[in-house]
């Protein structure tokens, strides 16, 4: 039996490459089965109207070396074959390293098994949210139950459904306390350099002053310089700072609080949620918008992404908070129904007065952490927590007996600095090189001196000893 098929798209019989027709307003457009692109003259006039003459121009600010010029150097295709073999061979060069100390921002928990198989069903793999809310309530519930356990987790009243990242979460949040009464932004200089970085760029872009509040010796937030600061600033709008801080020193928030709200502003506070297991939450210590990177809850790290921002406010602030809330409500039978509510803040909703681009969010990421907080259960996170402490001070009283000296005290969470001793030999990258070479992914360095080292509940005493007697082999010189 022959079967005969008709295509889907047939291509005209026409000199130029794509088939040209009017539409129903007499402009030219190109069409090439449901693709169709701007013509050159659309693509001219447009240009024209952004105040350019041509692309070159429109794209004169990137960096000359990222600009392809003469085609790109696009291989052959392959088969489906030959494209494992080179995945699989490409994979072959990772290093697969037998135990991690490195965190600065994303840290290696365990991920109870549950976790990746709900979020691999079928029905909640996607990545985006719905638009259509009366059609998705199981996704909306999703929501509503990440947005609540967001809220207990950080002891805040609002949640969002997420934005993209720690970093964005932590500039979105700066954005939202501007008004014309209020205007500047102060940034702790011991927050994680790359999120002070996000910030920058966003309040670059709005023409909003920045100021950075510097460190102290020992690392901390100098509380005095913030009040002077403060004080001195006409129109204070926020001040943003991390619990712990870049350097896993735990802060005194509550003192920060209090300047910042006694100067007429509002009080931002990034935090590591695994922490708030067995620390104070933001709400307790009196932060206005409480943000942070999700990926320790049930993300692994995954090259750096795609990971999670959370963000939680306080009630006065519920109208200003970016991206989408999901409320619960009843239908018109009385049973419990689920919508996209208070989204004022968005582009498509109000366009001439958004104050953020944010309209969709990290859907399958925020189910991941809460079926990760479910599965965890209170006692869990605070174990977790806990573990991670114990651990992390136990590696730093063994890096310490090996020779490294403390760059701060005992009050860290679960990150610590270290220095080499004065008259050492060893540099950091000596000892990073030397774990290395016994499959030890050590600390972050921060410059020939300093480590900033990590320890979570996945670490073992073996590791951690082993880490110690290569560290200290490093520092007497016995091992290159």
């Amino acid at each position: 039996m022959q079967m005969h098929m008709k295509p889907l798209w047939k291509p005209q019989k026409n000199n130029s490459k794509y088939n040209i027709k009017k539409n129903i307003v007499g402009k030219e457009v190109f069409q090439m089965g449901s693709y169709v692109p701007n013509t050159d003259r659309e693509r001219m006039e447009m240009l024209k109207e952004a105040g350019f003459e041509s692309f070159e121009e429109l794209f004169s600010d990137l960096p000359q070396e990222m600009v392809v010029s003469g085609g790109l150097d696009i291989p052959e295709g392959m088969s489906e074959l030959e494209v494992i073999r080179k995945m699989k061979d490409m994979a072959g060069k990772n290093k697969k390293y037998k135990s991690c100390f490195r965190g600065a921002g994303a840290y290696n928990h365990y991920i109870p098994s549950i976790v990746k198989s709900v979020v691999n069903k079928e029905v909640f793999v996607t990545a985006y949210t719905p638009y259509q809310a009366e059609l998705s309530q199981g996704i909306l519930q999703s929501i509503f139950e990440y947005q609540t356990m967001i809220c207990e987790l950080t002891g805040m009243d609002v949640s969002n459904a997420s934005v993209y990242d720690g970093a964005v979460a932590a500039a979105e949040a700066v954005m939202m306390c501007r008004d014309r009464r209020h205007e500047t932004v102060f940034v702790s200089e011991a927050v994680h350099p790359n999120v002070k970085k996000v910030i920058m760029t966003y309040c670059n872009a709005a023409d909003v002053k920045v100021v950075t509040v510097p460190e102290t010796a020992d690392h901390r937030t100098d509380i005095e310089a913030l009040g002077k600061l403060m004080g001195e600033d006409p129109k204070p709008a926020c001040f943003y700072m991390q619990q712990p801080n870049y350097y896993g020193i735990i802060e005194a928030p509550e003192e920060m609080a209090e300047i910042v709200h006694n100067a007429k502003a509002k009080f931002i506070m990034g935090c590591d949620p695994i922490s708030l297991g067995m620390l104070k939450t933001p709400g307790e210590y009196g932060a206005d918008i409480a943000v942070g990177e999700g990926q320790s809850l049930g993300m692994p790290l995954s090259f750096g992404g795609p990971y999670l921002g959370f963000m939680a406010v306080k009630e006065d602030m519920m109208r200003k908070i970016p991206g989408r809330i999901v409320g619960e409500t009843t239908d018109d039978e009385g049973n419990r129904a689920f919508v996209l509510t208070l989204q004022a803040r968005e582009q498509h909703i109000r366009r001439e007065k958004a104050s953020s681009n944010i309209c969709s969010n990290q859907a399958l990421c925020a189910l991941t952490a809460s079926v990760y907080m479910a599965a965890m259960g209170p006692e869990g996170m605070a174990e977790a927590a806990k573990q991670s402490a114990a651990k992390a001070h136990y590696l730093a009283s063994g890096l310490k007996s090996a020779g490294l000296e403390m760059d701060n005290d005992n009050v860290f969470f679960n990150e610590f600095v270290t220095a080499i001793p004065e008259g050492t030999q060893a540099s950091s990258e000596d000892i990073l090189k030397a774990l290395d070479n016994n499959d030890i992914l050590g600390g972050l360095q921060l410059d020939d001196e300093h480590i900033l080292w990590c320890a979570t509940e996945v670490n073992t005493k073996a590791e951690i000893d082993e880490a110690v007697q290569i560290v200290n082999a490093v520092l007497r010189g016995e091992e290159e």
